[in-house]
């Protein structure tokens, strides 16, 4: 697989080695990103920020008296250096407002927004101080400052592209009650925290064509992330053309990749929208599908063919020959032609050594080149690479793996395994970035994203040493997507990184995140994303033919209410050749982050520290209980989806008996004999959340500690709610001895 992360957590997981582990289930996730947040205070920006459902959030926002009336006289005005990408970027704004609110903005009779240079008629103003250049650079200014009152609102930039990530924040206040389209008054002073903010798209494991990339690059700009990271070759396909190496996409791709014209779309596309695209060539491993038509690169002798499974596989690229370098000056100086960015990934991560260690030719180079083992030569190579890229102008960039200390510190690392090798590549001297905890692949939710900080209090870094911590990026391996489902597999939970990234750090209320990321993933429908849109064919496809209305209403709130499981799990339990399957199971059709379960998850610790009644959840047991009824019914009539859609109904009408049961024995006085019906109780909901498919009910954390809290209210007492809440995660979720 490629660098997939332990999940990084304050709270306790279980003590399997990572590197072992599949992944904690949604239930415990769930319970560490967001149910322990609730002993926290609200944390807001000032005292007067109104209650505005903006994400990312900006530095500094705060009210004002009176709103700006939306309206079809609604025209703007560009003042200082105006140029052609601004333009574009207005006109993508009114349209969409307009596509949201049903107005006709004022237009040229040749068919053109009308926006002038006069801010006496203009309901916005937008004043820049120069353009930005053709291609983004990291380290652009993007601050911006928007003032908002009764008769106008005026946004100010240094840049281009700051007034670009102003307009998007205008863009996200647009409100209306019963007198209309309004934007509330306020001041806005905002800057980014840190300069590198991105998203990685996985196009080889399965194949992204150009208008998923496009529509992605729309999202991004939405939530001002700023680069798009294109993993472009994987052991499972090569997808980008080269006219110097064409058997590279012949062979290597089944047909499936961009053409360099599509690569110069996307990259202007991108560049409209202010975002940089770094390309990533995984090398020396992962380099499965370059060797498919050049076996003389590889280690060990060919054939090979395309790999069709996920993991880390054995073929590798062969440090020790000179044609090697000579192939990747060839290559390497194309791609650095056709990218503008200053920074070129290599990957590097995930050599197993094996066709290295397997032949007796490599190991005597080792040992003639005093490189001590497979690490070093691995070391070797990455130096070489680094000195082709420096000839072309290009600056490197690494997961973990290529941390050494010969690497030219221009190199940057990014983190794919925990904070301590950000730490050390930083202590080293190397900028870095972060991913680990922000793999958008693994499914889960936004809050576990959320609170993953590139830079937390306690980092043991100098403050020299904390600037060369340029930000992160958000992972979107594709294992597990599809060009239908791709979408929904990364927004929104995207945008809780995005505001990660670009907010202050003391911005961390968990619940109002949640809030107003309910209003930015309409933001992101109404831009275009297809994470919301693509449910319903899909259910229909599930369905079939003969749904009845009924049948598909109980599908729907089934779906509503479970979630898919995590990706490593899925490997784990997929069948041979998973790169052919389709992705249309009834899981794929499912939310990583349900909305149904935050609620509960929230109704749940209203009872634990004392808020509610246990009472209080007694609706949300009846409602499981008459769903698993209704889903019972469906699948007597489902054909080949019976045993799945059986099984899910038996596991809710489960958890909505142990719910029931709970809930009872908190309310009760006579409590008997506490321990020996905890006992019992316990594989009764090990039982429920069993995966069903790909499938799983994801309220039974919280059960779990309902049952806690009923075992243990004897020792309450005088315990804090914290204490108390950490007692219970230790009954609830115990550690496991190695």
């Amino acid at each position: 697989m490629e660098p997939h992360p332990p999940l990084m957590v304050a709270l306790p997981c279980p003590s399997t080695p990572a590197a072992k582990r599949p992944g904690p289930s949604f239930c415990r996730i769930v319970f560490v990103g967001l149910a322990c947040l609730l002993t926290m205070p609200n944390r807001s920006l000032s005292a007067s920020a109104p209650s505005v459902a903006v994400v990312p959030l900006p530095a500094e926002i705060q009210s004002a008296e009176g709103r700006l009336e939306i309206t079809g006289k609604f025209a703007v005005a560009i003042l200082g250096a105006r140029d052609a990408r601004l333009d574009a970027a207005v006109a993508r704004a009114l349209r969409r407002w307009e596509e949201r609110t049903g107005l006709v903005f004022p237009r040229l009779p040749s068919g053109p927004y009308a926006i002038s240079g006069d801010a006496k008629t203009a309901a916005l103003t937008i004043e820049i101080g120069a353009a930005s250049p053709q291609w983004p650079r990291l380290g652009e200014d993007e601050s911006y400052t928007l003032d908002i009152s009764a008769g106008r609102a005026v946004l100010k930039a240094a840049t281009t592209v700051g007034a670009q990530r102003g307009l998007e924040t205008l863009l996200q206040l647009l409100q209306s009650d019963a007198q209309g389209w309004f934007v509330p008054a306020l001041s806005v002073r905002d800057h980014p925290r840190f300069p590198w903010r991105g998203l990685m798209i996985d196009v080889c494991r399965r194949w992204q064509p150009v208008e998923v990339i496009k529509r992605n690059l729309d999202g991004m700009a939405l939530a001002k992330l700023n680069v798009f990271h294109f993993h472009l070759s994987e052991d499972q396909g090569f997808r980008i053309e080269s006219k110097k190496y064409p058997r590279l996409q012949q062979y290597g791709s089944d047909g499936l990749y961009f053409t360099q014209d599509q690569i110069r779309e996307i990259l202007a596309y991108a560049a409209d929208r202010g975002i940089r695209v770094v390309p990533e060539f995984d090398i020396p491993g992962h380099a499965q599908s370059w060797v498919v038509g050049y076996p003389e690169l590889a280690s060990a002798p060919g054939p090979y063919v395309i790999e069709r499974n996920w993991g880390v596989f054995d073929p590798v690229l062969d440090p020790t020959k000179e044609e090697t370098y000579q192939f990747l000056e060839g290559f390497l100086g194309e791609m650095a032609a056709l990218f503008p960015d200053e920074y070129f990934h290599i990957g590097g991560d995930e050599n197993n050594g094996v066709q290295w260690s397997a032949n007796p030719r490599i190991q005597a180079f080792i040992k003639e080149h005093n490189l001590k083992d497979n690490e070093g030569l691995h070391a070797y190579f990455n130096r070489r690479v680094q000195a082709i890229l420096a000839g072309h102008g290009k600056k490197l960039v690494g997961w973990d793996e290529i941390l050494h200390p010969e690497l030219p510190k221009s190199a940057a690392i990014q983190s794919w395994r925990g904070a301590e090798g950000l730490a050390a590549a930083a202590r080293a001297g190397h900028p870095v970035l972060l991913s680990n905890g922000y793999y958008i692949d693994q499914l889960e939710p936004a809050s576990v994203h959320y609170l993953n900080d590139p830079l937390p209090a306690g980092a043991p870094l100098s403050a020299e040493e904390r600037k060369l911590v340029l930000g992160g990026e958000a992972t979107m391996w594709a294992e597990w997507v599809s060009p239908e489902t791709i979408d929904s597999r990364i927004w929104p939970r995207t945008a809780a990184i995005a505001e990660r990234l670009w907010s202050p750090s003391e911005v961390a209320d968990v619940p109002d995140l949640y809030r107003r990321l309910d209003y930015v993933s309409r933001r992101l429908s109404e831009a275009g994303l297809r994470h919301i849109a693509y449910r319903e064919p899909m259910l229909l496809r599930y369905a079939g033919d003969r749904a009845t209305p009924e049948t598909l209403a109980a599908l729907r709130e089934l779906i509503a209410l479970g979630k898919p499981i995590l990706c490593y799990t899925r490997t784990q339990l997929s069948p041979r050749d998973p790169q052919y399957l389709a992705l249309t199971t009834l899981a794929d059709c499912m939310a990583p982050d349900p909305q149904p379960a935050r609620v509960f998850v929230l109704a749940v610790e209203d009872v634990l520290l004392g808020h509610a009644a246990p009472a209080t959840l007694e609706p949300s047991f009846a409602s499981w209980r008459s769903l698993a009824s209704r889903v019972k019914a469906v699948a007597q009539n489902a054909g080949p989806r019976a045993g799945e859609l059986s099984a899910l109904a038996d596991q809710l009408a489960e958890a909505a008996d142990c719910g029931a049961e709970i809930v009872a024995r908190l309310a009760s006085s006579s409590q008997g004999d506490q321990a020996a019906w905890y006992d019992a109780l316990k594989p009764r909901l090990a039982k429920a959340e069993q995966p069903q498919g790909y499938a799983e009910i994801p309220m039974i954390a919280s059960l779990r500690l309902l049952a806690a809290a009923a075992r243990e209210q004897g020792q309450r007492g005088d315990l804090t709610p914290e204490a108390w809440r950490a007692h219970l995660q230790t009954v609830a979720f115990p550690k496991k001895n190695p």
